[in-house]
């Protein structure tokens, strides 16, 4: 997955102001503790972050 699909999914799923929120404020677990976009600059693949942020917010499967 490319990021530009990564950021275009986050946008569609959540709003372009939640969607900045998440990738920038949320730490999640699973990613090391990291937030999406500390995941992405530590070179974690955009598909890894996608499941994960799915897994997070209970993202409907037909949405993921």
């Amino acid at each position: 997955m490319r990021i530009t699909v990564f950021r275009r999914l986050m946008t569609e799923e959540f709003g372009d102001i939640r969607a900045g929120t998440l990738m920038n404020d949320h730490v999640i677990s699973s990613l090391g503790g990291r937030t999406p976009e500390q995941a992405l600059e530590a070179g974690i693949p955009a598909k890894d972050i996608w499941r994960a942020v799915c897994e997070e917010f209970d993202v409907p499967p037909e949405r993921r």
